[in-house]
């Protein structure tokens, strides 16, 4: 008689957890939960802010610097998370790209991606922002996609 077993097996090291952040609020809850799994397992969590400059057809000059604009986004969400001392564990980098061209890049030398179903791009009635799906369909490793929406279960 066959047994059948009950367990999954899942892998005993998350070294890298890397985090798509924007400074929405998908990407906060991502970041906390990318916490919650580096303190189980020991991992050092980096969070990866994405910015492009737009296409504009504009004979202006713009005075827009969205590298600045990226620096207060990783500054806000990793206060968000970790008040005002960040730990060790914990690196930001800010990265002139396409988000999910990075993301998938940075996914070779990692364990394990977690990104929030939604940021701020797109459209509001997709259940899946198009960073996060792209992720989930081409990244080298893991892709943990943290849902919107309020949260029922308490943070330990």
């Amino acid at each position: 008689m066959n047994e059948i077993q009950n367990s999954v097996d899942l892998p005993n090291d998350y070294s890298r957890i890397i985090v798509g952040v924007d400074g929405s609020e998908g990407s906060v809850k991502a970041l906390r939960h990318a916490t919650g799994l580096a303190r189980k397992f020991g991992s050092a969590v980096e969070a990866i802010c994405v910015w492009s400059f737009p296409v504009a057809y504009s004979p202006l000059p713009v005075a827009w610097h969205p590298d600045e604009d990226a620096q207060r986004i990783v500054a806000t969400v990793g206060d968000t998370v970790f008040g005002s001392t960040w730990p060790s564990w914990f690196t930001a980098t800010i990265r002139e790209g396409s988000p999910a061209d990075i993301l998938i890049a940075e996914s070779s030398s990692a364990d394990l991606i977690v990104v929030g179903s939604r940021g701020f791009g797109g459209f509001a009635g997709l259940l899946l922002g198009s960073v996060s799906a792209q992720c989930a369909e081409h990244a080298h490793c893991p892709v943990l996609v943290v849902p919107g929406g309020r949260s029922t279960r308490q943070s330990k």
